[in-house]
């Protein structure tokens, strides 16, 4: 008699695909996952000094609400991960809500958007490093990161932080998971620590988080000031990227989703909001330059606050990790299908290690090359950030558009398709609140997209003035899509070749039979 297979390897199969990934991780292994491509200390020491230059204080309240409008879309995601548990969440999601080249196109521009938030995490080294010790400064004397000498130096640190993942990354999945969670656990601690400590120190109201201290209209500086909050609030659905290496997906996911966006965003808040009380000065200029990383030295002591940029340092490497290992999944679910150049190479998972390799190099080699656009101009450090946030909300959009447009035709009439979960309870579903929420996420999807891609001069060309600085985020989503209908077009005309030739085959045979 025939044992029948795990259920998580059934679920799988009911979708075409077989269970070649190693179904290892567990639900901390997969909040895990979610948590360190947010990476609070990664992404709050790398832009908190952006977001106080155009904010002042106030641009404390543009991380409440850029939380709470990603948590709508948390939520519809949560939803997706329940019933469609399969790797590359985003282009599978976006596929069977919408058409085949929708689902093409998300996937298509969420795993450029990953390569390139993979290039800014590892760029984020530049803020740390050289505070812990001024001998990482390698090149030249200024540690600034849109200085020249900070620009070029963070592509030195970036380049090697890449080769290191990229072999990590085509190893063993368990080797991976386990640096992820101990990495994790080291980032939370490390983040409640600074929170407390900070707070101890705290010599101001709450009051002064109501003042911009910035000249000129503060909704417009609000705006620029939600960059930070926008770029750090994202990857929440990396464990659903990785649902064919959890056990027990369609129960895990859907709630490691929602708590790695509630907990890095609280941390967040509090981080944000701890260093506004506790810093040494709000107008000296260095909040706006040097951003936590003085915070800490400053308030807490070179010794108290080194070892705490230690630990960023940490949190940067394992999100860097992360987010490699999310895009490589997401280029592995599309090759799989055969909708990517090199398809066949790309959808190979090594046997021995459970790891598709090829997506790995691929992934690590293109980050690279976007770091070395650092060694050109420092503008390309706020450019190569910016950008990375646009396409993943641009994804995002293309999986809660197409979800909103089935609830409003029915399809998922009273919140969503019912069913159980591997431990036989309902899966996780938003009921009467479905729509309302789904409407709400398409809403703070598209409008942040449209306000990150605005090409301002002063936030993305502040030091060259060059044009394409300025328009390098819509440049980018237009060579993007256009390669994309480029490649589409080609493989629908080559294909379209092969079927006059397939046809005479066949009636070649039925003429010798």
């Amino acid at each position: 008699m025939a044992t029948a297979p795990p259920i998580d390897q059934s679920v799988l199969e009911q979708f075409g695909y077989r269970q070649e990934l190693r179904r290892s991780m567990g639900r901390y292994a997969s909040f895990a996952a979610g948590f360190s491509f947010i990476s609070v200390l990664t992404t709050v020491f790398q832009f908190f000094a952006l977001g106080y230059s155009f904010g002042g204080p106030a641009f404390f309240w543009t991380w409440p609400l850029v939380l709470a409008g990603q948590l709508t879309v948390a939520l519809c995601f949560a939803e997706l991960a329940a019933r469609y548990p399969i790797s590359g969440a985003i282009y599978q999601w976006s596929t069977r809500m919408g058409t085949a080249a929708v689902g093409w196109f998300a996937g298509w521009i969420m795993v450029l958007g990953q390569v390139v938030v993979i290039a800014a995490a590892a760029l984020a080294l530049q803020v740390v490093l050289p505070a812990i010790w001024p001998g990482f400064q390698l090149i030249g004397t200024d540690p600034s990161p849109v200085s020249a000498d900070g620009a070029a130096n963070a592509a030195l640190f970036g380049v090697i932080l890449l080769a290191a993942t990229t072999v990590i990354n085509m190893l063993d999945n368990r080797i991976m998971a386990r640096i992820n969670v101990v990495g994790v656990t080291a980032e939370i601690i490390g983040a409640v620590l600074i929170v407390v400590l900070l707070l101890t120190h705290a010599d101001r109201t709450p009051t002064i988080t109501f003042e911009t201290g910035m000249p000129g209209s503060a909704f417009a500086a609000l705006l620029v000031a939600a960059f930070a909050a926008a770029y750090v609030l994202i990857g929440f659905d990396s464990a659903g990227e990785l649902s064919e290496e959890t056990r027990k997906p369609s129960a895990v996911a859907p709630r490691t989703i929602l708590t790695a966006l509630g907990a890095a965003g609280l941390l967040a808040c509090l981080i944000v909001f701890a260093a506004l009380l506790a810093a040494p000065s709000l107008t000296d200029g260095r909040l706006a330059t040097e951003g936590l990383s003085y915070v800490l030295t400053s308030t807490l002591g070179d010794g108290v606050g080194k070892l705490l940029l230690v630990d960023v340092v940490v949190a940067i490497c394992v999100a860097t990790l992360a987010i490699q290992t999310a895009a490589t999944r997401m280029l592995f679910s599309m090759a799989r299908d055969g909708v990517v150049p090199f398809s066949a190479r790309l959808a190979r998972v090594s046997p021995r290690t459970g790891m598709p390799a090829g997506p790995a190099l691929v992934t690590g080699v293109l980050a690279a090359v976007i770091v070395a656009i650092n060694f050109v101009s420092p503008d390309a450090f706020l450019a190569v950030g910016t950008t990375c946030i646009v396409a993943l909300y641009i994804a995002y959009a293309l999986v809660t558009g197409p979800l909103l447009f089935q609830r409003l035709k029915g399809s998922w009439k009273g919140g969503a398709p019912a069913g159980t979960d591997e431990n036989g309870r309902p899966l996780f579903s938003l009921g009467r609140w479905g729509l309302p929420v789904n409407v709400l996420a398409v809403l703070y999807g598209v409008g942040m997209a449209v306000n990150l891609a605005w090409p301002r001069a002063e936030v993305y060309a502040p030091a060259s003035g060059e044009w394409y600085f300025q328009w390098f985020t819509v440049l980018f989503l237009a060579v993007a899509v256009g390669a994309g209908l480029l490649y589409r077009w080609s493989a629908a005309k080559k294909r379209a070749a092969q079927l006059p030739e397939v046809g005479q085959v066949v009636l070649t045979d039925a003429a010798n039979a």
